[in-house]
């Protein structure tokens, strides 16, 4: 007999909070069901397996993500624009960092392609139009920005700039800053 209130959807946000508090890979079928104190058989009716619920995580987590996002990005072009969409990654990397990691779970082109990953793309290339450049530059400025904030991102949240004066802060700002002059002043070789 199916537990009353489990669903897909409640196991996945569970899923979701318990990736923000143990880490993303330690995310199993076997510790939700220890979270809602039953059997691991009865999530099997909503759940193939710890691949399922991790995959529907990074659903969950991109969906989310690409919402606040878009959020941040509304009325906003160029510099304003650039600085949004990357607080917003930012700011969500540190309240979610499960979530985070789940986002970047390598999904097959399928499910991919279905995703809310989609969206983000979109918003970057949107971000792009305002500093008006044109393909392939395009598409190495998606990758760039995708790198730099990520890295960045990364980096910081595993400590990696707590160990200097000047704050994490001003470097992220500074950053921004020489994207946005990069990104206006963009010459193809």
């Amino acid at each position: 007999m199916v537990r009353a209130g489990l669903t897909t959807e409640r196991l996945t946000r569970a899923g979701a909070e318990l990736a923000d508090e143990v880490g993303f890979d330690q995310v199993t079928v076997s510790a939700l069901a220890r979270r809602f104190d039953v059997k691991v058989a009865s999530l099997y009716s909503h759940l193939k397996n710890s691949d399922d619920l991790r995959t529907r995580i990074a659903l969950f987590a991109l969906e989310e993500l690409a919402d606040r996002v878009a959020a941040a990005l509304a009325g906003r072009a160029g510099k304003d624009a650039l600085t949004a969409f990357a607080d917003a990654y930012r700011d969500y990397a540190r309240e979610h960092p499960g979530r985070y990691a789940a986002a970047r779970l390598r999904l097959d082109p399928e499910t991919a392609a279905a995703s809310a990953g989609v969206r983000h793309a979109q918003m970057t290339r949107a971000i792009l139009r305002g500093y008006d450049l044109t393909e392939p530059d395009q598409t190495h400025a998606v990758r760039m920005l995708g790198s730099v904030f990520h890295g960045y991102v990364s980096l910081e949240m595993a400590g990696g700039f707590s160990h200097t004066a000047v704050a994490s802060q001003e470097t992220w700002t500074w950053i921004l800053d020489r994207l946005d002059a990069l990104l206006r002043n963009w010459t193809t070789p």
